[in-house]
C-alpha cells in the first residue's frame, strides 16, 4: 500500500481528471467513482485531497459508509 504525505494527498483532489482521495483515521480512500464526490466535491461540504478525520465527526452518516470504498494507502503522521 502506498504511503501519502498531506502534500501528496492534496494532488488527488478529483479536479481536472485526477483521482479523488481523502484520508480518514490514517487510511486513504479512493472515492473517484462515487457520484457523491463529483469533480472532487462532496455535496458542497468537503473537497478531495484532504484529511477528513476531524470533519467526519459532524457527518450525517457513520464510519461504515467507508466500507464501500477501496483503501489505497495510509497517511503519514
Amino acid at each position: 500500500m502506498e504511503e501519502f504525505t498531506t502534500e501528496e494527498l492534496a494532488k488527488y483532489n478529483g479536479k481536472d481528471g485526477e483521482k479523488c482521495y481523502f484520508a480518514y483515521k490514517g487510511k486513504v480512500y479512493d472515492v473517484t467513482e462515487s457520484m457523491l464526490w463529483e469533480d472532487g466535491d462532496h455535496q458542497g461540504m468537503h473537497e478531495g485531497g484532504i484529511d477528513l478525520t476531524a470533519d467526519h465527526e459532524d457527518a450525517p452518516h457513520d464510519d461504515d459508509v467507508l466500507e464501500d470504498f477501496p483503501v489505497v494507502g495510509t497517511l503519514k503522521a
